[in-house]
């Protein structure tokens, strides 16, 4: 989504959902009443019955759950059949985005799957040293700079002679010199 189009909800304004929520308000009424999208309505109801007031006033920071908690959540909703907010408020997840991550990865590759995964560069990655270079190689790259240089001011050389022929080629565009070229006016 869209970072421009992407709402940030102040506590005033969640407080005032939480009251609606406690009243017993669905979550079409909710998002009807506060104007707001029924899909935000509809996780917030759902936060509310699996974690309570502060599920829905956000924590702020990223929770870590253990191996066996995203384990045992994954298994209760996948093969228990038990319902995403039982789920969540069973093993105290936060987010539902996180619960169905976890049931993807379960279904796709079963408990292993859920284990942590190694962060970062992997340990045998570091550069290795070159190779001291041979006495051949060290010959090649000394005649090689040399090489390189005269070949540079060949190349300089051509380009100097090549604009003065194009120079003495030009008409000249002086008076003084008797040719009437028409293009200046003396």
């Amino acid at each position: 989504m869209c970072e421009g189009r992407r709402r940030h909800y102040d506590d005033g304004f969640r407080r005032e959902a939480l009251k609606l929520i406690r009243a017993g308000v669905g979550c079409k009424s909710l998002a009807r009443r506060l104007a707001m999208p029924v899909y935000t309505a509809k996780q917030w109801v759902m936060l509310y019955r699996s974690g309570g007031e502060e599920a829905v006033m956000g924590s702020r920071g990223n929770r870590r759950y253990a191996w066996e908690t995203k384990v045992a959540a994954a298994r209760d909703h996948v093969e228990n059949g038990l319902t995403k907010t039982e789920v969540m408020a069973e093993h105290g997840i936060a987010s539902i985005a996180t619960l169905e991550r976890w049931c993807r990865e379960y279904r796709a590759g079963g408990a292993d799957a859920l284990r942590p995964k190694p962060k970062g560069r992997p340990k045998g990655s570091r550069s290795r040293p070159k190779p001291e270079p041979t006495r051949e190689q060290e010959l090649a790259e000394e005649i090689a700079y040399p090489r390189a240089k005269v070949a540079y001011l060949e190349k300089l050389r051509a380009l100097r002679a090549n604009k003065s022929r194009d120079a003495r080629k030009a008409p000249s565009s002086d008076c003084s010199q008797g040719r009437d070229t028409g293009s200046t006016i003396c």
